[in-house]
């Protein structure tokens, strides 16, 4: 659905962000009262739901107003950006004749991507046109070409109308070029080179000035969104936690050969991934890999386990969405969470990758502790958190020995999932850690 454009062609609106968000809130303006502009220069940087994102401008000419300030939540179809009187649109010529039907693959491929920044665009984004041979893309599409030195007007489009996706700039960096329509499937996920997991996120600190007591520190950005989403939770899903402990020293042991073999630095939080989604696969299970319609009073089950990697970054968390997670092998998964990880970090991401998970990971060990009681990441009904693996006596067939234990706590919403199913599913996901070897293969084939 098209944003709302005005009568006045010097008053600029705030486009429509979409999926049902209709507000951002502006983190800063890249430009100035009196700056000329020219046509899809980014003008300012917004949050929405935790992505970050750039607004162009739909036509060039000299800044006159710019409403609102850092931090303000700005509605959707609001006056954005005033341009000076006099200068008339930068497209005058008429309107881009319109595109052939896609075919139905193509059309899948695009409703995945809609949604990145501005809402769903088919030949227009904020004014934007595909002629003159300006590239028609999304501002995070266009980040990612810029930031590896890719003209992105080179790249051929193979979006609705020629719109350029992230899969086009991402297909260009890999040929170290411009891309060339195809008519066979692209890959549906990059392989990028595996690399190892990113230190700790450096959170900025406010220092307490001298001679102050305390300090204020509003709600903003993510941060604004996590306590939002959290007092959501909260509000809405009956949390409770069961709690277990893995022996995954046998697939320590299989993760060093596959790193040794592959030449990739394999983590056990794939294999995890990989146990959760054999689980949720199951029909006795499938009441854990649902999302909950308060509005409509139903529950959604679900076939596909998309699912949702909590990502630590200095803005705060945010949980990248692993599509179709039980197609993919141990290293698949990997390779998915490694560059979903960065792309959270860097704020590259596109909006799309952070939306449709129908059950989370939480990898809460990564730094310290063991058991958590993690908050549900509504409206899933489970979220599974790993602790810190930690070495410890193990019993088997009444033999002592020193093995490595990886804490487990699985969360869910008792309105849906009974505290039975749970444990047993629970119980599932260890047994599988515990037999990693049926692990590297997907879920579902």
């Amino acid at each position: 659905m098209a944003g709302k454009v005005s009568s006045d062609p010097n008053v600029f609106l705030l486009p429509d962000i979409g999926e049902g968000l209709q507000e951002a809130e502006l983190v800063k303006w890249l430009v100035s009262v009196g700056d000329t502009v020219e046509e899809g220069q980014d003008m300012a940087e917004v949050e929405t739901d935790k992505a970050l994102a750039e607004i162009p401008s739909p036509r060039k000419g000299v800044i006159k107003e710019l409403r609102g300030e850092a931090g303000e939540m700005i509605q959707v179809g609001d006056p954005f950006v005033i341009y000076e009187g006099g200068s008339a649109p930068a497209a005058e010529a008429p309107a881009p004749k319109a595109e052939p039907a896609p075919e139905p693959e193509a059309a899948s491929n695009e409703e995945k991507d809609q949604g990145t920044v501005v809402g769903k665009v088919g030949d227009d984004l904020a004014g934007i046109s595909s002629s003159n041979g300006k590239a028609l893309a999304t501002p995070a599409v266009r980040r990612l070409a810029r930031d590896a030195g890719i003209d992105i007007n080179t790249v051929a489009g193979s979006g609705l109308g020629g719109r350029v996706t992230k899969k086009d700039v991402e297909n260009a960096i890999a040929g170290g070029g411009a891309s060339a329509p195809r008519k066979a499937a692209a890959p549906s996920r990059p392989a990028p080179t595996f690399e190892a997991p990113a230190p700790a996120p450096k959170r900025e600190i406010t220092p307490i000035p001298e001679g102050q007591e305390t300090v204020a520190i509003p709600f903003r950005g993510v941060r604004r969104k996590i306590a939002e989403r959290l007092r959501e939770s909260v509000d809405k899903a009956v949390h409770f936690t069961v709690m277990d402990e893995a022996d995954i020293t046998e697939l320590n042991a299989l993760r060093k050969k596959l790193s040794a073999a592959s030449g990739e630095k394999v983590s056990p939080l794939p294999f995890v991934a990989s146990a959760i989604c054999s689980v949720m696969s199951r029909d006795e299970f499938r009441s854990l890999n649902a999302t909950v319609d308060d509005d409509g009073e139903q529950i959604i089950q679900h076939r596909a386990v998309h699912l949702g990697i909590a990502a630590d970054t200095e803005s705060g968390l945010m949980v990248p969405v692993i599509r179709d997670c039980d197609g993919l092998g141990v290293l698949e998964i990997g390779r998915e969470v490694n560059r979903l990880a960065r792309g959270a970090r860097d704020r590259s991401i596109a909006r799309e990758e952070l939306m449709g998970s129908t059950f989370t990971l939480s990898n809460v060990g990564s730094h310290a502790g063991r058991f958590a009681t993690p908050v549900i990441n509504y409206p899933e009904v489970g979220i599974l958190a790993a602790g810190r693996g930690r070495e410890g006596m193990v019993v088997k067939n009444g033999m002592f020995r020193v093995g490595m234990l990886l804490p487990l706590s699985l969360a869910c919403d008792h309105r849906v999932v009974d505290g039975a199913t749970a444990a047993l599913a629970l119980a599932e996901i260890i047994k599988l850690l515990e037999n990693p070897e049926s692990l590297l293969a997907p879920a579902r084939g």
